[in-house]
């Protein structure tokens, strides 16, 4: 019998009529809370170096130009005392750090998607996909199928695992998230973002002083809900997701680079960083909002990952934009620290929030277009094209 059908007319049937749209964030964090302020004479003494008074009066100096005031870890001075190869700066300790980690990531990044599932309101059952995203703890199965089952969802979720991509995969994250709820009619996709410094975790060492890792990276998770065609009787839009791209930076081999190695996760950053970033921020806007006919980079709203003050800094002076633009992304950095791929979203999340505290007309702090970028190994670069929608008193 001959089909009834085209496959011109199944793919047509199978894919959504409107842009991938953000329905739900949710975030998380771990307990226990440390003051940057207070942070090198602790981190000095767990890791038994206060002997190295130059390399703690470096790292103090570090503390105070980080615009950090506090961060959250699930590391705690008792795990330390308990397993101490973790706090020396070469003993081998990844089989304790591994331990710790395939626990801990799936119930940090569960507990930020059972706050987006409570916002979203349709039943868990309708999750069709999930996306999980870490840099920290490798196993089989993964992170994705052992969330599967803390949160209830149906072994037949299709699941997306992606393991050290580092920083930029906040952004990475949304634009799997765009192409499968686009060419799935009636997908709904749970995000998870879950970073837990336990990986990276090491003491000083006099012959390497790169501290930046340990100075500026915090725990936390995010978890946002993405599908198209929303249902605005039971579902409440947050962004629309317009355009998604991606790149290496030119010239920028070596200039982030993460190692798994038997002392865990080590993280290397070159000075170069901020100007190879800010060098090549105008180009990436030109190509994202030229067929927008977008040119002002102060009329649209930035939702950028806060790799250090460096990097904003330099932004802002490239792309000449004033200090309002990155207020929500600096808020997250001085009260979260950074935590790579998770970052970004806790910043769309605060940017949707203090939209509405504010009385602005659209989550986009008043705004309708606006940009998300990822940053991180590679040098990769994230980029995404978001509108905002009106905010309602519903």
């Amino acid at each position: 019998m001959a089909a009834k059908v085209t496959v011109e007319e199944v793919r047509k049937a199978q894919r959504a009529e409107g842009p991938a749209t953000v329905l739900a964030i949710g975030t998380a964090t771990p307990p226990n809370c440390v003051y940057q302020a207070d942070y090198a004479d602790y981190y000095f003494r767990v890791t038994k170096s206060e002997h190295l008074t130059d390399l703690k009066e470096k790292f103090k100096r570090i503390c105070r130009k980080s615009m950090i005031k506090k961060r959250y870890m699930h590391l705690t001075e008792d795990i330390l005392r308990e397993n101490p190869n973790m706090a020396s700066y070469s003993e081998p300790s990844l089989n304790v750090r591994q331990d710790i980690l395939v626990e801990e990531v799936p119930k940090l990044g569960a507990a930020a998607a059972e706050k987006a599932l409570k916002e979203w309101g349709l039943p868990r059952s309708q999750i069709t996909h999930i996306i999980f995203c870490t840099t920290s703890g490798v196993e089989m199965p993964g992170a994705d199928s052992r969330v599967i089952k803390l949160l209830g969802l149906s072994p037949s979720v299709k699941r997306v695992m992606l393991y050290h991509q580092g920083c930029f995969a906040g952004g990475t994250v949304l634009r799997i998230a765009k192409d499968l709820a686009e060419n799935n009619r009636g997908a709904r996709v749970l995000i998870m973002c879950s970073e837990i410094t336990v990986v990276t975790f090491r003491g000083p060492s006099e012959d390497h002083l790169d501290s930046h890792g340990q100075v500026l990276f915090g725990d936390g998770a995010s978890a946002v809900i993405v599908g198209a065609d929303p249902n605005e009787h039971v579902e409440r839009p947050l962004f629309q997701m317009v355009s998604a791209a991606e790149t290496i930076l030119p010239n920028s081999d070596g200039a982030i680079e993460g190692h798994l190695k038997e002392v865990g996760l080590t993280f290397h950053l070159q000075e170069r960083v901020p100007d190879l970033i800010s060098a090549n921020i105008e180009r990436l806007l030109e190509e994202a909002f030229k067929p927008l006919g977008i040119s002002d980079w102060n009329s649209i709203f930035w939702v950028a990952h806060p790799g250090g003050p460096a990097i904003l800094n330099m932004v802002e002076a490239k792309a000449g934009i004033d200090k309002e633009r990155l207020r929500a992304t600096r808020h997250v950095l001085a009260e979260y620290g950074n935590m790579s791929s998770a970052c970004v979203l806790f910043i769309l999340d605060e940017m949707r929030k203090s939209s509405v505290k504010d009385g602005r007309a659209t989550t986009g702090d008043g705004m309708d277009w606006g940009v998300l970028f990822g940053f991180g190994p590679g040098l990769t670069v994230e980029t995404i094209v978001l509108h905002s929608v009106p905010i309602t008193n519903a």
